[in-house]
């Protein structure tokens, strides 16, 4: 394949996926906070709780 070829291509490709991507529709921010809170719980599942302090009672 000649480079001239496969650098249109490539530019043609690119500029498809520019349009497929103006074209998707924003993020709500419903679906944002969403996320984070399940980012949130995936890492206080993975991460052990510290112990705490164990008081005698006297």
């Amino acid at each position: 394949m000649h480079a001239d070829i496969h650098l249109q291509l490539h530019r043609l490709h690119a500029g498809e996926l520019r349009n497929a991507a103006a074209q998707a529709p924003p993020r709500t921010p419903l679906r944002t906070q969403v996320g984070w809170a399940l980012v949130e719980l995936g890492l206080r599942l993975a991460v052990p709780a510290s112990p705490r302090p164990v008081t005698l009672a006297a």
